[in-house]
């Protein structure tokens, strides 16, 4: 298991996600008002970035912009079609305003 510091707290709005590659995974990191959340960034559908995708933060959801797949930010779980396979999830802590994201 390691941690890894990705960005600060300040460098992403609510409602906005941002790609990260650490240690050969491709994350993306969405925020959803002081919540922030980590998930593998290839869509399960198609291997497409996911953090360019809509985040819809009533529903705590990542919608991928090349088909419309959504995934729960949370679970990584897929949501609605064409996506039926899940994404990965990675916990996520904040320290002193750096948002850290767990890989095991």
């Amino acid at each position: 298991m390691s941690e890894h510091m990705v960005c600060l707290t300040s460098d992403l709005e609510s409602g906005t996600a941002q790609r990260f590659d650490v240690e050969g995974h491709r994350i993306a990191v969405a925020r959803v008002g002081d919540a922030f959340y980590a998930i593998g960034d290839r869509c399960s559908h198609e291997d497409f970035s996911l953090a360019l995708g809509e985040v819809d933060s009533e529903n705590c959801e990542i919608e991928c912009a090349r088909h419309g797949a959504s995934f729960d930010l949370a679970s990584g779980k897929a949501m609605t079609f064409p996506a039926t396979e899940p994404v990965a999830s990675y916990p996520v802590t904040i320290v002193d305003g750096s948002v850290v994201v767990e890989l095991s």
